[in-house]
């Protein structure tokens, strides 16, 4: 005996994944005219990004070029964090971290030391410490002495303690 609901299962099942591959592809070209056009769109196109759950691999690499042109540090810390949690991605993670160490504030310096799986220390270190700022230093200080290596909150995941991405909006504090 044949079973319609049996053969039109698989056909309707790769009607829906065709449906979201054309739905990708066109948030794809509308986030790279966006990341092309717009000065300082890369974190509106970041977020739009994760809403719409991908994108192509021109998609992620116009939203990198929008960052170094603009040099947008949020953009650049939200993007390292992004491709660090996605290896695949076709993003130079250590471009974007550099543009937060030497372009971002202590702020942003600081979520780069707390929530990369292994940040540059040494470096994110020198400039917190050549900022004199000394509230960032206290807390940079004061993390470092619990995680001397810097192993980020995957490290201190395992160590039992709560993960945390730390957001950049101003106003909430790094603790």
């Amino acid at each position: 005996m044949n079973h319609p609901e049996k053969s039109t299962a698989p056909q309707n099942e790769q009607a829906a994944i065709e449906k979201r591959r054309e739905h990708l592809k066109a948030e794809s070209q509308r986030l790279m005219d966006m990341a092309n056009n717009e000065p300082h769109s890369a974190l509106k196109c970041i977020h739009q990004l994760s809403v719409a759950g991908g994108a192509t691999e021109a998609t992620y690499i116009a939203i990198e070029q929008r960052i170094v042109a603009d040099q947008d540090a949020a953009g650049a810390y939200h993007l390292a964090l992004l491709a660090q949690n996605t290896p695949d991605l076709p993003i130079d993670a250590r471009q974007l971290i550099e543009l937060v160490v030497n372009k971002g504030d202590n702020t942003q310096r600081l979520a780069l030391l707390k929530n990369l799986p292994l940040p540059p220390v040494d470096h994110i270190k020198e400039t917190i410490l050549a900022s004199n700022d000394g509230e960032a230093i206290g807390q940079m200080n004061a993390y470092l002495q619990i995680n001397p290596e810097g192993y980020g909150s995957r490290h201190m995941l395992g160590s039992s303690q709560k993960d945390r991405i730390v957001p950049l909006s101003p106003g909430n504090s790094i603790e």
